[in-house]
């Protein structure tokens, strides 16, 4: 048997598939094909889904959320944060939260979150929509690290204002860095 990885799942096939140059029956090429679907559809792929909307620097992300609030693209903002099956996938198994003996579901967590990020961006909007910044420097009050990803909290947005002042904007309460690369977590503002 060989070994095979591909994004994070391990995958054993047997040897006789992998050899190349090798002439056989039609019976043994059905076979063939019949244990690549086998291997495809087994569980033992237990790879996660990647986060989606993502960038390389916590300055890109945060470029990315000015952009939309200037444009008032409250969809293209929810999307840069965590979905729900991010959560569940990527952040759920790591939280505290998440041990058996706290008996809290995953779905209410999430929902709690899911309502103050929304709250929030509802008030974000109303308030920055259509203005115009430009990012100067990205800053956070602190990083709370778990086994698989860092959570960086109290995201302040260094910018300057069309008539060129500089200030702060507290617009995205805290952002995920995992595996380098970074997404909003939540609009919630502390």
């Amino acid at each position: 048997m060989n070994q095979a990885t591909r994004g994070g799942c391990s995958r054993t096939r047997p040897s006789f598939f992998i050899t190349k140059g090798t002439k056989g029956s039609k019976g043994t090429k059905t076979l063939r094909v019949l244990v690549v679907l086998g291997l495809l559809a087994g569980a033992g792929c237990t790879a996660k889904p990647p986060l989606a909307n993502t960038f390389n620097t916590p300055e890109a992300v945060a470029g990315a959320v000015l952009e939309a609030i200037q444009r008032g693209d409250r969809s293209r903002l929810q999307a840069l944060a965590l979905s729900e099956d991010e959560f569940k996938n990527h952040v759920w198994p790591d939280l505290p939260a998440a041990r058996p003996e706290r008996n809290l579901p995953m779905s209410y967590v999430w929902g709690d979150l899911q309502q103050k990020s929304n709250q929030q961006l509802t008030a974000t909007l109303r308030n920055h929509a259509g203005r115009h910044y430009e990012l100067r420097a990205v800053t956070f009050a602190d990083v709370t690290r778990y086994s698989h990803f860092r959570v960086h909290r109290q995201a302040t947005f260094r910018v300057r204002e069309p008539g060129g002042e500089q200030t702060d904007l507290r617009v995205s309460g805290s952002m995920i860095e995992l595996d380098g690369i970074w997404k909003v977590f939540s609009y919630v503002v502390d």
